[in-house]
Order: structure tokens, then sequence, then C-alpha cells
């Protein structure tokens, strides 16, 4: 069962964890029932991805038997039969799309929406450069509106336009991972990496990572999110936000990191620290504090 399991890529989940934005930055969070929804919206998007990693490790098959780390999943690694796995995305895709429908329309729309767009990133749009980050980006914007959707909150465009620059800054700084790991081989094992280099995604890294600490500072302190909220006291979450984005930057020049950000959610110490203290932050700001100014 383990191999199974394995081929679900359960580390990714985490990036699923966005769908409760919605709930946080609503002031819903202690509401038992919207919770409860939540978190059985997670675990279909959960199923969802599934659905789409073990697709993409289908249509990948023989570039990843030749790939310096990938060649060791289950499918490449002849663990897992094609028929098997087949069978698990079928299973997978229709359950969690139907179940969305059942937990509600948008939400199913969402989630077909998010499933139809991973189809078509497989098989095409990941050939095409800068349209290949970009889809990656824009599936973690669907996660954090279906997470507002399926509770029926409205959701920030500052919270969906700061989830999509952080979106793009993790999916360039895989890109250059994988370049530089896998060096002249490059674009034998992800043809689209031809069309990059390290400088030209160095400079889009650059961009994002400012638009980013702007975006997220911007919201912090914009009329409507202090009217919503009913706090002044966000921009105290801007230093975690900066050091985290640092942090990162750091593993990936100095470390050679970057190619699997949820590994680096789990094994870097600092990094994960400062994430758990943002959320402490963000959480004492919005549920634990009176809605004023700390000064």
């Amino acid at each position: 069962m383990t191999k199974y399991l394995v081929l679900l890529r359960p580390r990714q989940w985490v990036k699923n964890l966005i769908l409760f934005a919605g709930l946080i930055f609503s002031h819903q969070l202690t509401n038992v029932g919207l919770l409860t929804t939540t978190i059985f919206a997670f675990f279909l998007f959960c199923l969802l991805s599934s659905s789409v990693y073990i697709f993409n490790d289908l249509y990948d098959l023989e570039n990843d038997r030749n790939h310096p780390t990938k060649k060791f999943r289950p499918l490449p690694a002849g663990k897992v039969t094609t028929r098997a796995a087949w069978m698990m995305v079928v299973i997978l895709a229709v359950l969690s799309v139907g179940l969305s429908f059942w937990l509600g329309k948008s939400f199913g729309l969402i989630a077909l929406s998010y499933l139809l767009l991973f189809v078509a990133y497989t098989l095409y749009l990941k050939h095409l450069v800068i349209i290949d980050v970009l889809v990656i980006a824009i599936g973690f914007v669907l996660r954090a509106v279906a997470g507002a959707s399926v509770i029926k909150v409205e959701i920030s465009p500052w919270l969906l336009i700061c989830t999509i620059l952080l979106a793009l800054f993790l999916a360039l700084s895989k890109r250059r991972h994988e370049l530089i790991l896998l060096e002249t081989s490059a674009e034998n094992h992800r043809k689209i990496l031809e069309e990059y280099s390290a400088y030209f995604l160095d400079q889009m890294i650059s961009v994002v990572t400012a638009s980013t600490v702007m975006a997220y500072t911007l919201y912090t302190m914009s009329d409507r999110t202090i009217k919503e909220l009913k706090t002044t006291n966000l921009p105290y979450t801007v230093p975690f936000v900066l050091y985290g984005i640092f942090r990162y930057l750091y593993l990936i020049h100095r470390k050679a990191e970057g190619g699997r950000p949820e590994k680096l959610l789990f094994t870097d110490l600092p990094l994960l620290a400062d994430i758990l203290l943002w959320i402490g932050a963000v959480g004492v700001i919005l549920y634990l504090r009176k809605p004023v100014g700390l000064f």
C-alpha cells in the first residue's frame, strides 16, 4: 500500500492549505460548520490534485525514468503498473469532482476547471515558455477561490494577487533548481527548460519577489482590509513575510534547494519557524486582540 500512497504525493497536499485562507481572513475560523466544510473541501482537493499528479507521471513516464531523482518514483521504478495508475486517475478525478458538485455548484465548477486546466497543462501548456509557470500560479489562485466559494465568502483581490505572485515565486524557483540540477541535459528531461536560463529566471524571480512583498504590504494597509478585518495591526506581520522570502532565496542560491517547496517547508527549521510565527501573529491579530491598533 505504501507505493500507492507515495504515488498520491501526500507531501504536496500542503499546497491545498490555501483553501483555508478565505475562512481565516473572513473571521470564520471559529465557525464549526464552515470549518468542517472547508476541511472536507481541502480533502477533496487533495484527491483531485493527486489525480493530476498521477496523470502527469503517466504522461512523463519515459522522461522520469532518466531523471536523477524522479526515476525512484513508483511508476518509473516499476513498483506500480500503468493500468493501476490509470484506474487511480479515473477514480480519484470522478470521485473528487462529483463530491465537489455535491458540496456546491460553484465549488464544483472550480474543481472541474482545476482538473481541466492541469490536464491541458500536462498535454500542452507546460511546453509553452512563461505560460507553464503562470498555469501553476493560477492553480493556487483556483484553490484560494475554491476555499472562499465553498463557504460563500468574498475573498480580497489583494489576497489573490499575493497568492499568484507567491506561487510564481515558488514555480520559477523550482524551474531554476531543475535547470541547475540537470545542467546540460535539462532539455532532455523537460523540453521547456531549453527556453530558460539561470539569468532569465533570476530576473523574473527578482520581479515577483519585490512584487509579492509590496502586494502583501499594501494588502495589510488597505482601507478595505482594515474595514473588513477591523484591525490596523496586520502590517506587523510583514517582517515574517520578508524573512520567509529572504530565507527561501538563501536556500535557492546558497544551498541549491527549491526543487521541492513542500519538502523545504518541513525540513528547513528556520523557514518552518517563520511560517508558524506568521500564522501565530495573524491568529492573534485577527482572533485574540481587540479590533484596534497596537498604539
